[in-house]
């Protein structure tokens, strides 16, 4: 019996995307693309909305254990990257899963298993890049950072920053994805947030500032200056939200010398 091929439409959670999964070994259904609500469009392929059903993503994700650790990592990882076509990606990859079991990792010469295995390492390399990168800033008694990377690192940022920062409140927002973990000692939770704006900074956090970009610059060895090299381990388009990179502040502070 043949499998029909379909477009689904689903919310955009990985919840919502196991429901798919299953959707598809129910019906006998392949899709072809997956689609937010939000996002519909004319498609070539019939198209069927599937709304989020907690009990059948619960039944696929325990199914993944089949994959052993590493292939199940690659399965839930796999959904929070920039790979695109990632869902088509993943059913497949799912599906190869549901049939080679824990072989599944062993395979890195099939297609479908090295663009997942690509797609999970560049996430967890930006990621790890990310935990050296983030600049938080004090404002109103609280911590606040933002990020603007390809993938959506938040899930693999909060174990590093809550640990490091277990009695602080804090929230790290990322522009790309419009979500932001926030945290309160004890509590944490990754929100969608359309709009954050970081506020002006006051004069103590400007001079942290200013002291940490003279730390920045003083520790800089001019005669080994190489900025390719610079750029490799600090990829450029991080600086942006890199406190020794930002310059343009007021020229002068009551109280302060002149930032540079």
């Amino acid at each position: 019996m043949s499998w029909t091929q379909v477009s689904y439409l689903y919310d955009g959670t990985y919840a919502g995307f196991l429901t798919c999964v299953f959707e598809s070994y129910l019906h006998r259904e392949e899709p072809m693309d997956f689609t937010p609500f939000d996002q519909a469009a004319a498609s070539f392929y019939p198209q069927r909305p599937v709304e989020a059903d907690r009990k059948k993503a619960r039944r696929v994700y325990r199914a993944l254990e089949q994959f052993g650790l590493e292939g199940k990592r690659w399965a839930e990882r796999g959904f929070l990257t920039c790979l695109p076509e990632r869902e088509v990606w993943l059913w497949r990859f799912y599906q190869l899963g549901f049939r080679q079991k824990r072989d599944l990792t062993r395979n890195l010469t099939h297609p479908v298993v090295d663009t997942v295995r690509r797609a999970v390492r560049h996430l967890e390399e930006e990621a790890h890049l990310l935990t050296g990168f983030v600049r938080f800033s004090e404002l109103e008694g609280a911590l606040a950072g933002e990020i603007t990377p390809k993938n959506r690192v938040l899930p693999l940022l909060r174990p590093h920053f809550c640990g490091r920062y277990p009695q602080e409140q804090f929230l790290l927002y990322d522009r790309t994805h419009r979500e932001a973990l926030v945290h309160v000692p004890g509590k944490w939770a990754i929100l969608p947030m359309e709009e954050f704006q970081m506020g002006r900074a006051g004069k103590e956090e400007l001079h942290y500032r200013r002291m940490w970009r003279a730390f920045y610059d003083t520790i800089a060895i001019q005669g080994r200056y190489n900025p390719k090299c610079r750029m490799t381990h600090m990829p450029k388009r991080y600086w942006g939200n890199m406190t020794e990179f930002q310059r343009e502040y007021p020229p002068k502070l009551d109280g302060l010398p002149p930032l540079p």
